[in-house]
């Protein structure tokens, strides 16, 4: 009896050793077939599946811009589920007031050559393959933010320029927003024709013709125009797939001195929180160039503002980063492309309400200069845009205020001589900046600050 219980757990354990082998053998050929399987897909689709996308950080940013009420937040919240106006005065107005930010993820089904921002194919419900992961930058299309929506070009790779197809085109802030995305030298655009189900196919169509018509001239005269309706969910997987073929992620420099863009600073402690639970403030933006590292010692410029014999002067900040952050999903490192957060040891009275917004962050001592005078080689339009009634560009005055941006910051410049190849200005608040940056240039007409320009720094 013993005898044969021994030999039944003999084959009972030969059983097992079979069947491992086997599973492991199954494990084999699937994971071969799989790599096989994607990289396929990678041909076909032009991108690979990079490892930024299989750690969660994003390739590249892609600002949403056009007119206000076009459907920019919409759109947002349909590829990425999020929708970005969170402020009290966003959510009573309805419009977007400061930057929004959402990451998402484009998937590829093989089998029904379908784009997608789920995991899943819709069509035929199978596991798609990830090729990569960007973020959106929501910019404001209201007239009165217009320095928001160009301190969020200045940190995208490419645009999605949006046009509601039941109303004429171009409107003001599409010609405003279209002329910011030339000067800050954003090449890939996508033009989106949205609310196509508010309209007629004949009011579409001739939509689409008023859009080619506009577009003749500009640097986008040949760019993709997508018919969707971000409201209805309609035609969004060819936006998808635009999107990934179209605007390719660029080559990154990873090995130059780390600069970071901060477009959002912030307190994220709640009111009541006992003093040993308080969090340091948080930077947010996107990294230029080179790679940061928890742990680094920054430097901030041009820092913080202090009064010193009834002068304003601007200190550098230096810290610690504590954690990175991208989206929510916590990192040990960040390098260029997406959009991305980092906590600091700074006092959080410091980052609050944005009060950095328009810094510089690097290693201490590789910083651009802090200019609070600049001289600038100007480039005037013809024509002001954005205003209902176009009229000349009138050249510089003496004494004259105007609203400059420079990578993500914004200050008011006065002008001293206003000479066009050596135009002096004194600054309000001061910026960093190297020499050869494109300096936009607006200036005040009525009640708003419109685009005239921009200027070469020297």
């Amino acid at each position: 009896m013993a005898a044969k219980k021994e030999s039944i757990e003999t084959k009972d354990s030969a059983k097992t050793k079979k069947t491992a082998v086997k599973k492991k053998t199954v494990a084999k050929k699937s994971a071969s077939k799989e790599k096989e399987e994607t990289k396929s897909s990678s041909k076909t689709t032009k991108k690979t599946t990079s490892k930024k996308s299989e750690i969660g950080q994003p390739e590249l940013n892609i600002a949403l811009v056009g007119h206000v009420d076009h459907g920019k937040t919409t759109l947002t919240e349909r590829l990425s589920g999020k929708w970005t106006d969170t402020h009290s005065e966003e959510l009573k107005k309805g419009i977007t007031i400061r930057l929004g930010y959402a990451d998402v993820n484009i998937y590829y089904c093989k089998k029904c050559d379908f784009y997608t921002t789920k995991a899943k194919c819709i069509k035929c419900n199978s596991d798609a393959v990830l090729q990569r992961k960007i973020s959106l930058v929501d910019a404001p299309g209201h007239e009165s933010l217009m320095a928001t929506m160009m301190s969020g070009a200045a940190i995208v790779d490419g645009a999605i320029l949006l046009i509601a197809a039941n109303e004429k085109c171009p409107q003001a802030q599409t010609r405003e927003h279209l002329t910011a995305l030339q000067i800050a030298g954003v090449k890939k655009v996508i033009i989106v024709q949205n609310k196509i189900d508010l309209v007629t196919t004949e009011k579409a169509t001739k939509n689409y013709n008023q859009i080619r018509e506009f577009l003749k001239g500009t640097d986008y005269e040949d760019v993709p125009i997508i018919p969707i309706s971000a409201r209805a969910n309609a035609n969004i997987d060819m936006l998808v797939r635009m999107i990934q073929e179209y605007i390719l992620t660029p080559e990154r420099d990873f090995t130059k001195d780390p600069l970071m863009l901060v477009a959002r600073s912030f307190d994220v402690n709640k009111p009541g929180t006992k003093l040993e639970k308080l969090q340091g403030g948080v930077l947010g933006g996107t990294v230029k160039q080179g790679m940061f590292k928890v742990g680094d010692e920054i430097e901030i410029l041009p820092g913080y503002m202090v009064e010193e014999r009834n002068k304003k002067i601007w200190k550098p900040l230096k810290t610690k980063i504590m954690k990175i952050f991208t989206g929510s999903q916590p990192v040990d490192q960040i390098s260029p492309g997406g959009s991305m957060a980092i906590s600091t040891t700074l006092d959080p009275c410091v980052v609050k309400s944005d009060s950095l917004t328009g810094s510089l962050v690097g290693k201490p001592g590789t910083l651009p200069e802090v200019h609070y005078q600049i001289k600038l080689d100007t480039h005037l339009l013809e024509r002001v845009v954005g205003a209902k009634e176009e009229t000349e560009v009138k050249p510089l005055m003496k004494k004259e205020p105007l609203m400059l941006n420079t990578n993500s910051s914004v200050t008011v410049g006065v002008v001293i001589d206003p000479s066009k190849k050596n135009t002096l200005c004194m600054l309000k608040k001061p910026i960093v900046a190297s020499p050869g940056e494109k300096i936009t240039i607006s200036r005040r007409i009525g009640d708003r600050f419109r685009l005239i320009g921009y200027g070469i720094l020297k």
